[in-house]
C-alpha cells in the first residue's frame, strides 16, 4: 500500500521544523484569516526539505491573491477549501502549474456527479467531514461513502484522523484497493493546541504507516 501523508495546519518556526524533521510528504499552510491555524499576515515560510510539498489552504479567495502566495512562499500545491466553481479551477489552472486540489465536505447524502465538471482542472480531490468548520472538525466521516466514488482522480482523505482510528482506516484501504486513495491528511488529532503539532503522536503514526507499505493487496479480476 503506497499512501503518501499531510501534515495540515502548520505554523510555528520551531514546530515546523520538528515535524519536517519526520519528513512528511506535504504541509499545509492555511491562508485564511477565520481558521484557528490561519499563518498571519506576516508569516514567512522557515527553510523546508525539497522533498516536502509545500500547501497553500485557500477559502473562497480571489485568483491574483493565490497566485501571489505561491510565488511568495514557493508553492507546490493549492488546496481548495471553499465554494470555488468550475471557472474558477479553469482559471486558476490556466495561469498556474502548481497541483491543485479541491476539497469537498462529505455526508451520506453526497452526490459525486457534482465532481465531473471540475475533473478537467484539479489534480486530486480531498474528502473532508460536512462540518461548522472549514477543517480541523476532529470528527471522521463513513469511509463507506467512498465506494461510489467514480473516477479515477487521486483522492485525498481528511477529517478526524487520528491514533484512535488509524488501524481502522488503514484495514479500510486493504479492503478497497480499487479506489485511488494517495493522501491521508492529518490535523485537530495530532495537535496540542491549534497549529502546533504534538510530534510523539506524529512519530506513532509514522511507525505504523510504514509497516503498513509492505502490505500489496490482492486485486481480483
Amino acid at each position: 500500500m503506497n499512501i503518501s501523508w499531510k501534515i495540515c495546519g502548520m505554523r510555528e518556526e520551531k514546530n515546523i521544523a520538528s515535524v519536517s524533521s519526520l519528513k512528511p510528504n506535504y504541509m499545509g499552510f492555511i491562508f485564511y484569516k477565520a481558521s484557528k491555524r490561519f499563518v498571519g499576515e506576516n508569516f514567512i515560510m522557515p527553510l523546508i526539505p525539497d522533498t516536502i510539498h509545500k500547501v497553500g489552504v485557500f477559502v473562497n479567495e480571489s485568483v491574483d491573491n493565490i497566485l501571489d502566495k505561491i510565488q511568495k512562499h514557493d508553492l507546490s500545491t493549492v488546496q481548495l477549501h471553499g465554494e470555488e466553481t468550475v471557472d474558477f479551477c479553469k482559471e486558476l489552472a490556466s495561469k498556474c502549474s502548481q497541483r491543485i486540489v479541491k476539497v469537498f465536505g462529505v455526508a451520506e447524502d453526497f452526490d459525486f456527479s457534482v465532481l465531473e465538471p471540475y475533473s478537467s482542472y484539479v489534480n486530486a480531490f480531498l474528502f473532508d467531514t460536512k462540518g461548522q468548520e472549514r477543517g480541523g472538525n476532529g470528527i471522521s466521516f463513513d469511509w463507506n461513502i467512498l465506494k461510489k466514488y467514480p473516477f479515477n482522480i487521486p483522492l485525498w482523505i481528511s477529517g478526524g484522523i487520528g491514533l484512535e482510528n488509524i488501524e481502522e482506516l488503514f484495514t479500510f484501504l486493504k479492503e478497497s484497493p480499487r479506489l485511488p486513495i494517495k493522501v491521508v491528511d492529518l490535523n485537530s488529532r495530532f495537535e496540542d493546541s491549534p497549529a502546533l503539532k504534538n510530534l510523539e503522536k506524529l512519530k506513532a503514526f509514522q511507525l505504523i504507516l510504514e509497516q503498513q507499505k509492505n502490505y500489496s493487496p490482492q486485486i481480483n479480476t
